[in-house]
């Protein structure tokens, strides 16, 4: 039997690798948007501080590898496959949610998150050291000045790779308070604090140093209605929540109501399970972390202007529920949970190549029209009348991967310079492959 489940384990993460490989090499820009380009800029000019819109972890982590002769573009695609792995052998290792972590790790949610040139790839191992820390805290393993300074490290390396970790400092502090007689209740209340310190530091010291304006300028109140984000916040839910298919139809129809149906019924399931079957401490936690995170991404939204709720920016939020999820299922139906897994790999394999298209050769004729104007060298500037340009934009993030020292512009007078282009000076001369389903 564990021989039997051995390689079902196996043959999961060998194909989940092919599959996070096939996600961004099947895709006409190489999985990347808009912040990318801002990712990979900034790690292109660093140690020069690019911006602050973003902590130093995730771009930081791009330069690394580039030492070894990837350009940005590979090198945030090796970050991805190298979080993923990450994860997989330290709970092999320390026998921690292993089962549990290799079919979270094949839903299409997550393995399109690794193929992804985004932050919540390099977050994901960081939450996982964070549970893991946190769950010897709360077993006894670990205790008083060592287990406050390790929880501490840990919520300032999430916050050094994505803001909303601010999120998770916030549920561990409160955490400790709402179990204030329970003997570890003191470094949870004292890691949140020195996490809270951090970010007032971080704040004075880095972020005005270079920004000043940067809270006035993100910060807005009243910027969408509460009907508006009820209704955003149970689609990014569903889609969160649904293991097999994560991207509703941004034009609505029929196939909508099954994505948003399954994912309502998962976390019913889910719900059912929770209470049915009583969580242990460690179990509990992991929830309370994740609910206090999704509600602290709900509210910010009325202040702070941050994209939609969506399975993107709710993976750290969302990767404990899935461990405590599947542990639950494993206790009910043994290795039948692996079906799972494969089920989402099927569906993400059948998504990925109905909405294919070809990085490679998009990337080999956007190369070749750089080379030809001699700007792949050059810090270039990318005109847009809009942020909202999103099938313009698509030409900017492709021209990153290949050029990563790109600014985007909305001044018209910029197109007069050589160093500025645009969508139609460059499909005037090359030919993107685009896929069907944008």
């Amino acid at each position: 039997m564990k021989f039997k489940e051995r390689n079902i384990q196996i043959s999961m993460i060998i194909i989940t690798l092919m599959m996070i490989i096939l996600r961004f090499l099947l895709n006409e820009k190489g999985r990347t948007n808009p912040d990318s380009i801002r990712y990979m800029r900034f790690a292109h000019v660093f140690p020069t501080i690019d911006n602050t819109t973003t902590p130093l972890g995730y771009p930081v982590s791009i330069k690394i590898f580039t030492f070894f002769g990837a350009d940005e573009f590979w090198s945030s695609k090796i970050v991805g496959i190298s979080a993923f792995l990450f994860i997989l052998f330290f709970t092999w290792k320390k026998k921690f949610f292993f089962k549990e972590s290799v079919v979270l790790c094949a839903l299409f949610s997550f393995l399109s998150i690794y193929s992804y040139t985004m932050s919540e790839a390099l977050i994901l191992p960081f939450v996982l050291l964070f549970l893991y820390t946190c769950s010897l805290i709360i077993e006894g393993r670990l205790e008083k000045g060592k287990a406050v300074f390790y929880l501490s490290l840990s919520l300032i390396a999430l916050y050094n790779i994505r803001y909303s970790s601010l999120f998770i400092m916030a549920g561990t502090g409160l955490f400790g308070l709402i179990f204030l007689k329970r003997k570890y209740s003191a470094v949870f209340i004292i890691s949140g604090l020195t996490g809270g310190i951090f970010v007032v530091l971080y704040k004075f010291l880095f972020i005005d140093y270079f920004n000043q304006n940067y809270v006035n300028e993100f910060l807005e109140i009243g910027l969408h209605s509460t009907s508006r984000l009820l209704v955003e916040l149970f689609q990014g839910l569903c889609t969160t929540f649904n293991p097999f298919i994560h991207i509703a139809n941004p034009g609505g129809g029929i196939i909508n109501y099954a994505i948003y149906g399954i994912g309502l019924l998962n976390i019913l399931l889910i719900c059912w399970l929770f209470i049915r079957f009583k969580l242990s401490e460690i179990e509990f936690f992991f929830v309370f972390i994740s609910i206090s995170g999704i509600v602290c991404s709900y509210l910010i939204q009325y202040f702070y202007s941050v994209n939609p709720i969506d399975y993107r920016l709710m993976a750290p939020f969302s990767f404990a529920v899935w461990l405590v999820y599947f542990r639950k299922l494993f206790l009910l139906f043994n290795n039948n949970v692996y079906a799972i897994g494969f089920l989402s790999l099927a569906s993400g394999m059948l998504f990925t190549w109905l909405s294919k298209g070809n990085y490679l050769e998009n990337r080999k004729q956007m190369k070749q029209f750089l080379r030809s104007e001699k700007l792949d060298k050059v810090p270039l500037k990318f005109y847009l009348e809009t942020a909202e340009d999103l099938d313009k934009i698509q030409v900017a993030e492709l021209i990153s991967t290949v050029n990563p020292n790109v600014t985007l512009s909305f001044k018209p007078k910029d197109t007069l310079s050589k160093t500025t282009l645009t969508r139609h000076k460059v499909l005037q001369k090359i030919k993107i492959d685009k896929n069907k389903y944008q």
